[in-house]
């Protein structure tokens, strides 16, 4: 699990492409003070296992669902990407709960600057939005951010500095496409709410008759 509260920005090394997978060759810094093989780390939101490691480089393999449903099959040699280690049981929890599995992806339409703050509206899919609601929380590219408008097919997140700078979202420009990962509370509450319904359902369609053909 992780947090969304970026611990630093790493730069793409090298990019290898299978004919269904591809390898990401990552290399950083802090994240290195205590990292070993099989560990998990968020790569611009999305969980990956570290697959070898060497000095302040790790390698990671990414499936081709993983690609399909995700950007970082649009990385390349130089690409600057969010980095976050799984969160330690006994570390803060600065941002929200995120698993690092995308939900899909979503294209930046607008940016513009009001004072300190940096405005990103994103426009993406209707499944992505319906759970979208303002002042809730979504990650992208594996940052941890406040929604702060929500409209039909997009909506808006506002950075302060520090995020603004601290993160590969300031290399981000009009048309690239990040990565999305709704609220999983949202996502759970509907399925609930749907397996309440299911049962109801299938309550009120019980009938002597059904008793009867199913042997009671």
């Amino acid at each position: 699990m992780f947090t969304g509260i970026i611990e630093e920005t790493g730069r793409v090394k090298n990019t290898s492409q299978g004919e269904n997978s591809s390898r990401l060759v990552i290399e950083g810094n802090k994240i290195f003070q205590q990292i070993q093989l099989g560990d998990s780390v968020a790569v611009n939101g999305v969980c990956l296992t570290v697959c070898n490691l060497s000095n302040t480089v790790f390698e990671a393999d990414v499936m081709r669902e993983t690609l399909s449903r995700s950007s970082l099959g649009n990385l390349k040699q130089g690409s600057i990407v969010n980095l976050e280690r799984a969160m330690e049981a006994e570390g803060r929890f600065g941002g929200h709960i995120v698993s690092g599995h995308i939900d899909g992806t979503g294209t930046i339409v607008r940016m513009r600057s009001e004072g300190i703050a940096m405005w990103i509206r994103i426009s993406t899919s209707s499944g992505i939005m319906k759970y979208i609601v303002e002042k809730g929380s979504i990650a992208m590219d594996g940052v941890s951010l406040t929604v702060a408008r929500v409209q039909p097919d997009s909506f808006e997140i506002s950075l302060i500095p520090h995020t603004w700078k601290g993160t590969a979202l300031r290399t981000k420009t009009v048309g690239d496409v990040v990565n999305l990962e709704n609220d999983i509370i949202g996502k759970y509450v509907e399925k609930l709410l749907h397996l309440k319904d299911t049962v109801q359902e299938n309550k009120n369609s019980i009938s002597m008759e059904f008793l009867t053909q199913n042997g009671f």
